[in-house]
């Protein structure tokens, strides 16, 4: 035996059924966007490791070094600003090559730099 629905539908469509298609189309957008903002807003504060080491992949950088320039950025408290914004940052202040200063600092040099532009207020 079914199980019979009882039909609202008339009485949730009482808010819509005075809109046009424009105003309808409208509606739709501002609550689909209303409901993927969280989502935006999630993503544009918070990162990854996995998601940092993708990052500087695109910039050049090889797997290797790519992880321990994550992994410098963690354990210095700056992965909140991006692994690849930090690089970018510190060869802008240093004037030079960012795939350069990036190995460099995969090899663990410039850290002091990097906390001292992101940290010390140093633009």
């Amino acid at each position: 035996m079914p199980i019979k629905r009882a039909d609202d539908y008339e009485v949730r469509r009482e808010h819509l059924k005075n809109l046009t298609d424009e105003e309808l189309e409208e509606r739709f957008w501002a609550l689909a966007e209303k409901i993927v903002d969280p989502l935006v807003e999630l993503a544009r504060n918070n990162t990854t490791p996995s998601i940092e080491r993708s990052v500087l992949l695109r910039m050049g950088f090889s797997s290797l070094e790519a992880k321990d320039i994550v992994n410098n950025t963690i354990d210095r408290g700056l992965m909140g600003k991006g692994a690849g914004n930090v690089v970018l940052k510190v060869s802008k202040k240093l004037s030079r090559d960012y795939r350069e200063v990036g190995r460099e600092m995969a090899q663990g040099l410039h850290w002091d730099l990097a906390v001292n532009i992101f940290k010390g207020g140093e633009k």
